[in-house]
């Protein structure tokens, strides 16, 4: 299943998902912020879902709605 990418100003957020377990699955969001200048250690910060899902979709979705809402905590 592929990633899923949104950006806010400098932060930019990318949905995805983590087999767990035998049809168990969890959404994780990555965050990470662009300063502009290229370096090897991007500083970045990951947040899991709290629940699992039973499909890989479910947990995409669960993924998407939790990078939408950090994004939205976010104040440029």
């Amino acid at each position: 299943m592929e990633d899923v990418t949104y950006t806010k100003g400098l932060y930019t957020a990318t949905a995805s998902i983590r087999e767990v377990g035998q049809d168990a699955w969890q959404g994780v969001v990555t965050l990470a912020r662009d300063e502009g200048e290229a370096r090897d250690e991007q500083e970045t910060t990951v947040y899991e879902v709290d629940s699992t899902s039973s499909t890989p979709l479910e947990a995409l979705e669960e993924a998407k709605a939790l990078a939408h809402r950090i994004l939205g905590e976010i104040e440029l």
